[in-house]
């Protein structure tokens, strides 16, 4: 199952808080098939049926079918920088 750093955790509790209506929800991520490939993530206030849900320290990630395969015994971190925007990196579990 995908593991959270402590960024990612911060940077996905950050992110869900700035929408009042996905409080109790979390950031949702689509997989592309393959790691090398590009994911889509947008903030949802639930799971959609299906998917396999990340929990760390109140930070909620959602990986529909495709994600969840595909970043099975992966590790999401993140960036944020001085202005706050976020950049995810997934590396692989040491």
């Amino acid at each position: 199952m995908l593991t959270l750093t402590e960024e990612a955790t911060t940077a996905v509790k950050t992110i869900t808080a700035q929408f009042p209506d996905a409080a109790a929800g979390g950031v949702r991520i689509e997989g592309a098939g393959s790691p090398e490939s590009q994911f889509r993530l947008s903030v949802v206030d639930a799971p959609v049926s299906g998917d396999a849900v990340v929990e760390n320290a109140g930070a909620r990630v959602f990986l529909d079918t495709d994600a969840a395969a595909v970043l099975d015994d992966r590790v999401l971190d993140a960036q944020i920088d001085p202005q706050g925007a976020v950049q995810f990196a997934v590396t692989t579990a040491a």
